[in-house]
């Protein structure tokens, strides 16, 4: 499970590093009220979603391979 964990630190470090930075969820909100779109709030909960999923997805596949190199 070591390597899971580098894995998991290793992904959020390229978020941070990407060419569009993942932003903070204040920033997120503070965009939202700025803007003042009624449905600011709804693209940015789903964007939260697919972003947890993706990375969700990820950790999954990771543990897949892990489990397979062990077996």
């Amino acid at each position: 499970m070591k390597e899971l964990k580098e894995y998991i630190d290793l992904e959020l470090k390229s978020l941070d590093r990407a060419i569009v930075a993942t932003p903070t969820e204040e920033y997120l909100d503070d965009f939202a009220k700025n803007n003042h779109g009624s449905s600011d709030f709804l693209l940015m909960q789903m964007a939260k979603n697919f972003g947890y999923k993706l990375a969700m997805r990820n950790i999954d596949d990771k543990i897949i391979r892990i489990n397979r190199k062990n077996e």
